[in-house]
């Protein structure tokens, strides 16, 4: 039989005094970890049956009820659209209702339409609620956040929202919101700000159709200068 060291036999102490301290501890706090362990799994299985039972059903709900509306919003029919019929909801209806539970595309559908029917505050409050993972639809609904503050007349926050636009897209569709932009700063009195939006498409999206006359814009600005 092997010899058993010094420092076996202290660690050996060790071990069964930490296994006897770990007996101790659970006799005197077993009901108590038992019971956080039981309130745990009761509030993982109310997450599971929630996400079974109501969050997926009433997602399908919703997106089924939304096909319609849809519909109604590729016609060009916003405000039926916005509002529905007598036999299906429009998008105003299926957002009370559920809210973030039919999907990113209700707020970004909902907004547009209200846009498109001149309600700007109205498509201002739901295009902020927008929150899709897509850079090209999330840099469309910022863009059409700036679109209802020009018709406010609201130039400077419009602006804003434009270069924000065009930082989230970053491809292509970035000169269009630069130059929005650019026409933007020109009304509201800043013919510099406008100079600087124009001549970045120049320099960055020359492939972009904005970029075909846009020298005519830059003229018309040193022109005037």
């Amino acid at each position: 039989m092997a010899k058993i060291t010094k420092e076996e036999e202290i660690r050996q102490q060790n071990v069964a005094e930490a296994v006897s301290k770990a007996e101790v501890f659970f006799k005197e706090n077993g009901k108590l970890i038992y019971g956080c362990v039981a309130a745990v799994l009761v509030i993982a299985l109310c997450v599971l049956a929630y996400n079974r039972f109501i969050l997926q059903p009433q997602k399908k709900e919703a997106t089924e009820q939304m096909a319609q509306a849809e519909r109604w919003f590729q016609a060009g029919e916003y405000q039926l659209a916005l509002e529905g019929d007598d036999n299906y909801p429009g998008f105003e209806e299926i957002i009370d209702k559920y809210g973030a539970k039919a999907g990113q595309a209700v707020y970004m559908y909902g907004g547009v339409a209200k846009l498109q029917t001149a309600q700007y505050e109205d498509a201002i409050a739901l295009l902020k609620k927008y929150k899709g993972e897509d850079p090209i639809l999330a840099g469309r609904a910022q863009a059409c956040i700036g679109d209802a503050l020009v018709e406010l007349e609201n130039y400077s926050e419009a602006i804003s929202w434009y270069e924000k636009a065009a930082k989230t897209t970053d491809n292509a569709f970035a000169a269009s919101y630069l130059m929005k932009a650019g026409i933007a700063a020109e009304a509201a009195g800043d013919s510099a700000k406008a100079l600087s939006f124009y001549k970045t498409i120049k320099e960055k999206w020359m492939s972009a159709p904005e970029a075909m006359e846009i020298d005519k814009y830059i003229s018309r600005i040193q022109i005037a200068e």
